[in-house]
C-alpha cells in the first residue's frame, strides 16, 4: 500500500531545431561552392595564358611596392620584350633613350643629375632637371643676385654659356627633338615697346644658339617659343627671380604607326553587260546554228519565260453516216 502512494512524474523533453540550427548553414555552404567555382575558373585562366605573359606578369610583381607604386599605371612603364619563350624579360623604352631605347627618361635624369654633381658642383643651384609628361626638362633658372643673363636683356651670362655647354655635351646624342622655352617673372619691363613676350622669346633662341654652337644639329630643335610670365615656377612668388629661366626639354619620340594597308576589292569589277547580238539568220553560216544563244545579263531578262506557242489544232470532222448503207 506504501508503494502505490508514491506519485511517479515523467519528464518528456521535446527535442526541436534550434536558431543554430536553422538555414544559415545553406548561405555558408552557397559561399563555398562560389569561391571554389571562382578558384576553379582562375585556374582554367591561368593555363590559358602564355609563357611570356606569365613572365611578364612575375616581372612586373617581383619589385613591386604597394607604397612607391601606389596611383602609377604600369601600363607607362617600358615595354618589355622576349626573344624566346620562358626568358627573363628584357626591358626596351620605345619612346625615349638611345638608339634602340637604351636609356628611360627616369635612368637619363638620373645620369644627368650625377653629371651635375660630378662637374657643376659650383653652378648646381642654377639646374633643376625633372621628368614631365612631354619628357626630360633642364632649366636654367636665376637666383638672387646671379642671373643667367643681362637684366632685360637676352646676352646670356659666363654662367649661363657654361651650364648651356655642359647641357649641349650631354644631350646631342640624344635622338631626340629638343624644345627650347623661355620665361621671365610677373615684374614689367620699363619700355612698353619691349615686354616679357619679346624677352622671354629672345632670351630662348639666344639659348638655341647657344646649343647649336656647342653642337646640338639644327635639325634636332623641335620649337623654340617664349611664354612671358604665363607659367611661373612658383605661383605664390610671381616676382621671385627663379621664376626667370630656361626650359631645356627633351621630347619623347612617338612609335609612328604604320599606314593601314587597303586591300582591294575582291575580284575584278564588274564589266558592263554588253548588249546580246542577234543570231544570224543566214543559212550560209553554218555556225550559227551550232553556237548557243547568249544567257540574259539582267536579272528581268533571266526571269522571263519562254513559251513555246503552240498550233491549235484543226477541229475533228464526223464521218456523216452513208443513207446508202
Amino acid at each position: 500500500m506504501a508503494d502505490k502512494s508514491k506519485t511517479i512524474i515523467v519528464k518528456k523533453v521535446k527535442k526541436g531545431h534550434e536558431g543554430a540550427h536553422g538555414g544559415s548553414w545553406k548561405v555558408a555552404y552557397a559561399d563555398f561552392v562560389t569561391a571554389m567555382m571562382a578558384f576553379f575558373l582562375l585556374m582554367w585562366l591561368l593555363a590559358m595564358v602564355s609563357p611570356e605573359k606569365k613572365a611578364a606578369i612575375s616581372e612586373y610583381f617581383k619589385h613591386f611596392s604597394i607604397f612607391a607604386e601606389s596611383g602609377k599605371s604600369f601600363m607607362k612603364e617600358s615595354s618589355q620584350i622576349f626573344e624566346k619563350p620562358g626568358e627573363e624579360a628584357k626591358t626596351v623604352n620605345k619612346e625615349f633613350g638611345q638608339g634602340a631605347g637604351e636609356m628611360s627618361a627616369e635612368q637619363f635624369k638620373n645620369k644627368l643629375k650625377k653629371a651635375i654633381d660630378e662637374k657643376l658642383q659650383g653652378l648646381k643651384e642654377h639646374l633643376m632637371v625633372d621628368t614631365v609628361e612631354g619628357g626630360v626638362r633642364i632649366q636654367l633658372v636665376d637666383t638672387e643676385g646671379k642671373p643667367m643673363f643681362r637684366p632685360g636683356g637676352a646676352e646670356p651670362s659666363p654662367s649661363a654659356m657654361e651650364i648651356l655647354r655642359f647641357v649641349a655635351d650631354n644631350i646631342k646624342d640624344m635622338p631626340n627633338k629638343i624644345a627650347v622655352e623661355g620665361h621671365t617673372d610677373a615684374s614689367p619691363l620699363k619700355t612698353q615697346q619691349y615686354s616679357n613676350w619679346e624677352l622671354s622669346t629672345d632670351r630662348a633662341s639666344a639659348a638655341r644658339r647657344l646649343l647649336q654652337e656647342d653642337g646640338i644639329d639644327s635639325s634636332s630643335i623641335a620649337r623654340v617659343v617664349g611664354y612671358a610670365d604665363t607659367e611661373l615656377l612658383y605661383k605664390d612668388k610671381p616676382t621671385d627671380s627663379r621664376n626667370r629661366r630656361i626650359s631645356i626639354i627633351l621630347l619623347e619620340e612617338k612609335v609612328a604607326q604604320p599606314p593601314i594597308a587597303v586591300e582591294p576589292a575582291q575580284g575584278k569589277a564588274a564589266e558592263a553587260p554588253q548588249p546580246l547580238q542577234k543570231a544570224s539568220t543566214t543559212a550560209n553560216t553554218p555556225a550559227a546554228s551550232t553556237t548557243p544563244a547568249p544567257k540574259p545579263s539582267t536579272r528581268q531578262e533571266q526571269n522571263k519565260s519562254f513559251i513555246v506557242p503552240i498550233e491549235p489544232k484543226k477541229p475533228l470532222e464526223l464521218n456523216k453516216p452513208d443513207s446508202n448503207r
